[in-house]
């Protein structure tokens, strides 16, 4: 018996940053957009608890149990009192270490089938509970669509999305580690007095309305000079997309990949075309939002 979850790649529309707290997390202001790119998680019933992975850049993506998926099924067997017998299949498509949450992604989404495949009944508020044991950008990852995520991200008050906005994403070269990213938006800050982090109304009311231009001039990434500094190559990138057509550019939240506001699906294709080939980027991709977050697609209900 198996059960098969899709779960979405995420883009921050607003990414506010507070100064580093005690713990060493920071203070967000994250405005969480699901868009249409998808990790497929399929859970089966076996001996143990393994990891496999296809799909592109499946070399990268850890097997042991440091694998989000493996540490969600390991969590929520653990709340339930049983073993974590499974067979955990990632079907890749979310770029790897790109800044879109695919890891996230496949924490959730294994999380959901487990609790699908073995009938626990866990309730919506447990399962976010659990996803926010396992991440930041886990709850995010079951939730979808559009929602404003404060304290280290994790505590969401879903958004009013008013239409869809259409988006290029331009792959590059490699990851960026995100303790790396913080790390280095606390050196570029030291000494600085960091404001406090607030969602912007200008962003929110440019969700509700589905307004792509209203939204592309409120768009935000704090982290982004972080993201500039530790790889100064993603400013051609994010270049070459304004110059194709997008209404705006930002790096997808810490990195490496960047995203690109377009006005309608057609700017899109065209201005992934011209990305591909700008040699600034490895490849592009083009999806719309919001999407819907986690979801069973194939077994039980």
């Amino acid at each position: 018996m198996s059960v098969t979850v899709r779960v979405p790649a995420k883009v921050n529309v607003q990414l506010a940053v507070g100064a580093a707290r005690p713990d060493g997390f920071h203070d967000l202001a994250n405005v969480f957009l699901a868009v249409g790119l998808y990790d497929e998680v399929t859970v089966t019933e076996a001996d143990e608890l393994r990891v496999t992975c296809s799909g592109p850049d499946a070399a990268q993506v850890p097997l042991d149990r440091t694998n989000l998926a493996a540490r969600a099924a390991l969590a929520l067997a653990g709340r339930y009192g049983r073993d974590a017998r499974v067979h955990l299949h990632i079907a890749k498509d979310i770029p790897v270490a790109g800044g879109m949450a695919g890891g996230s992604a496949d924490g959730a989404g294994a999380l959901l089938a487990c609790d699908a495949l073995w009938g626990t009944g866990a309730s919506r508020d447990e399962l976010l509970d659990i996803c926010a044991e396992l991440g930041s950008d886990v709850p995010f990852s079951l939730v979808g669509g559009a929602a404003l995520g404060t304290g280290r991200g994790e505590k969401l008050r879903e958004l009013e999305v008013g239409g869809a906005f259409h988006w290029v994403f331009a792959v590059a070269d490699g990851g960026l580690s995100t303790p790396a990213v913080y790390g280095e938006f606390d050196r570029l800050n030291e000494g600085v007095a960091v404001p406090e982090p607030a969602a912007s109304e200008d962003l929110l009311a440019a969700l509700a309305k589905g307004d792509a231009h209203a939204l592309a001039a409120a768009l935000s990434n704090d982290l982004q000079p972080a993201a500039l500094s530790l790889r100064p190559s993603l400013a051609d990138t994010l270049a070459a997309g304004r110059a194709a057509g997008a209404l705006a550019a930002l790096v997808s939240g810490s990195g490496p990949t960047t995203a690109f506001l377009t006005p309608d699906a057609t700017t899109a294709t065209e201005v992934a075309e011209t990305l591909r080939t700008s040699g600034t980027c490895r490849t592009t991709r083009v999806a719309a939002s919001p999407a819907p977050g986690a979801t069973v697609v194939k077994g039980k209900p």
